[in-house]
């Protein structure tokens, strides 16, 4: 066999899902498939990427330091209170909504709309 005489190994399509199926089921990981089934590691990773499998993909989060942690707990902490802060906003809003729409039908008005436009509210 010469040096340029290369094995070139064509995968079926259900071969290919199969594995991605054990990959998913996580009894093994890549490094583990690919060598019960001598696959290397970056084709498996082509297959992830051919068949948009991006939950399967490896996913790095680095830490480094106590301040980091730190600093990511606060930041995960903010994130919350916006949250509730927006949900609160969104349901204020509504009740406003609510008691024009009250208003405006007391008033004998037929919309929020023309209520708005009688008291020169911005709608």
């Amino acid at each position: 066999m010469y040096k340029n005489d290369k094995v070139i190994r064509r995968y079926s399509e259900s071969f290919k899902l199969k594995i991605l199926d054990e990959l998913t089921a996580g009894k093994l990981n890549k490094y583990q498939l690919g060598k019960a089934y001598g696959i290397a590691p970056t084709t498996i990773n082509e297959w992830i990427k051919k068949y948009n499998r991006k939950d399967l993909m490896n996913t790095r989060v680095t830490v480094k330091t106590k301040d980091e942690i730190t600093r990511i707990k606060q930041l995960q902490k903010e994130i919350e209170q916006l949250k509730k802060l927006l949900l609160k906003k969104d349901m204020d809003a509504l009740i406003d909504d609510s008691y024009l729409e009250v208003a405006a039908e007391q008033l004998g008005y037929k919309s929020v709309l023309e209520l708005k436009k009688k008291l020169s509210i911005k709608p």
